[in-house]
């Protein structure tokens, strides 16, 4: 059983789940601001994170399974390799998308966070679609990343208000881009196949530009967040910083070698999440 637990979160991809979590957590911050702060909330949060993205990443692997077994680069994942079956997975989505609407309940008397579940639920599954009919399949992805700080601040506060919505467009721009830079890597599969991507619609070169286009909008957004939240000088720092790391993951890959995409995909983007969070995190504490 063990193994079996093991196998599945490689499938799911678990330590990928620190590209959206954070920036859930640090909306939940700034909504906790001048407020109680409820435990269950917290603990509500960090389960919907969990099993909305488990469902999302194994309902993926299902409807990509026979594509992933023709591209060499996700030929080895566990349902082409056989290392899990098809039933294994799909009993597993229908039980994360099952516990992800259940944890809503911890956040009541406040229904939203219920009400929207299955609506929610529906568009994360939807993206594994995406790339069959739209080259905007990347945006689709940095939306559904981008409905976490979004929710959190819902599932707190009941309402919607402007720091969360340039909260979530950080994660819009900057997810969007990364995820055009990793879709390089299958470009001509994905022309071959006939899978809609920026890449394989216009070429690396124009799609690592409009990747570009995007991280600059994220450093818009994220000054528009520190200026609308009354942030302090940590949080500013902090959005130098990023500023600095996506330009950093600009130069590790050009259209003529794209060997370090992964370098850029995980480690950057791994800092710039964690560090954001906990920037703002401290931020809000010394305030």
């Amino acid at each position: 059983m063990l193994a079996r637990l093991r196998l599945l979160l490689e499938l799911i991809r678990f330590s990928h789940t620190i590209f959206a979590l954070p920036f859930a957590l640090l909306s939940a911050v700034l909504a906790w601001r001048g407020q109680t702060v409820r435990w269950q909330e917290l603990v509500g949060i960090l389960l919907c994170m969990l099993f909305a993205r488990s469902a999302a990443m194994a309902f993926n692997r299902l409807v990509d399974r026979d594509i992933d077994a023709e591209n060499p680069r996700t030929a080895g994942r566990h349902i082409p390799a056989g290392l899990i079956s098809v039933r294994a997975v799909t009993i597993f989505t229908l039980l994360t998308s099952l516990a992800f609407i259940a944890s809503t309940l911890l956040f009541l008397p406040n229904r939203w966070p219920l009400y929207l579940s299955v609506p929610v639920l529906l568009f994360l599954l939807g993206y594994s679609y995406a790339k069959r009919f739209t080259i905007w399949c990347h945006y689709w992805l940095s939306t559904a990343l981008m409905l976490s700080p979004l929710a959190a601040w819902i599932a707190i506060r009941g309402s919607l208000s402007l720091e969360p919505i340039l909260l979530g467009a950080v994660v819009f721009f900057w997810v969007g881009g990364f995820d055009i830079i990793y879709a390089c890597q299958d470009v001509h599969f994905d022309q071959d196949k006939r899978l809609s991507s920026i890449p394989s619609r216009w070429g690396i070169k124009k799609a690592l530009r409009f990747a570009m286009f995007s991280h600059l909008m994220t450093i818009v957004c994220l000054f528009s967040l520190w200026y609308v939240a009354a942030l302090g000088i940590p949080f500013l720092i902090a959005v130098l910083a990023v500023a600095g790391l996506l330009i950093y993951e600009h130069l590790l890959v050009n259209p003529d070698d794209l060997g370090r995409v992964n370098l850029a995909f995980f480690h950057v983007n791994a800092v710039i999440s964690i560090g954001l969070f906990f920037v703002g995190l401290i931020d809000v504490w010394l305030a």
